[in-house]
């Protein structure tokens, strides 16, 4: 499922190649990957200019020009990309939004969705969701007065978005990794140098996701070569009985509640 960086790279894609332009028209091929019925969802989508593109966590906006909001959650499977009819995947579109030079293609929304919303429905659905780990206001004070209460796992409180957002199971894996520290360690049995550790993890690993295009391997645009690019440079994820690049130690895979995780146990303690 893609997180954070994979969506934050999509954002600074569409924010330079989409945004001013008006969608022409709007193609559905599937309803259940929307909240209307088709003709209600193309009537308020079509003819509209796409004036920004927001995330939040693991979310897309796409603020039209009017109040209405496209909600994206690309779930287990999603992908983007923009082309044209000479230059489409070959996959399933079940939305597609043309502009006047291209096309948005909505793939894979099986579990995903895209629903159209107000600004103020768009604001309800983001009530219970945790801090953006990459603003300005997460602080370390805040990060550590909360972790310490956390008796579960890292692993399952660095997925919760209640707690922070964004992030899921590739990325709370190398986390744990950048900061020395086993996934299964429980956040109030940490000392407080190892908090801070975790927290400059928590950015360090998603700055360096997002410098390196995040870890899924479609391209957004025929000319991209630096999407998925995070797949070459992972330090623990999916490298189960590989060699960890800072002890040499084999890495292991466990399963921390149901969760996949991928670990060196050796140094990380």
């Amino acid at each position: 499922m893609p997180e954070l960086p994979e969506m934050e790279n999509y954002r600074r894609i569409f924010e330079k190649k989409l945004v001013g332009k008006i969608i022409q028209s709007v193609e559905v091929t599937r309803e259940k990957s929307i909240n209307k019925s088709i003709p209600a969802f193309i009537g308020e989508v079509k003819g509209r200019k796409l004036v920004a593109v927001e995330r939040r966590a693991k979310h897309l906006v796409f603020k039209l020009d009017s109040d209405a909001n496209l909600l994206l959650h690309l779930m287990l499977g999603g992908l983007m990309y923009i082309g044209n009819e000479h230059d489409s995947p070959d996959r399933t579109k079940q939305v597609t939004l043309t502009f006047d030079d291209c096309q948005l293609f909505f793939i894979g929304l099986r579990l995903g969705y895209l629903h159209l919303l107000s600004t103020r429905e768009v604001e309800q659905e983001f009530l219970d969701l945790g801090p953006e780990p990459l603003d300005p206001g997460f602080q370390l004070s805040a990060f550590d007065e909360q972790l310490k209460k956390k008796r579960g796992a890292l692993k399952t409180t660095l997925v919760n978005q209640q707690f922070i957002a964004g992030i899921g199971n590739h990325y709370s894996d190398e986390i744990c990794f950048e900061a020395k520290l086993l996934p299964m360690r429980k956040g109030d049995e940490l000392s407080p140098q190892e908090r801070a550790s975790l927290f400059h993890a928590i950015q360090t690993i998603l700055n360096r996701g997002l410098n390196y295009g995040g870890y899924i391997e479609m391209p957004v645009f025929k000319e991209d070569e630096r999407t998925g690019k995070y797949n070459e440079h992972c330090f623990v994820y999916d490298r189960e009985g590989e060699p960890c690049p800072r002890c040499k130690s084999i890495i292991v895979k466990e399963e921390i509640s149901s969760k996949k995780s991928f670990f060196c146990p050796q140094c990380q303690k």
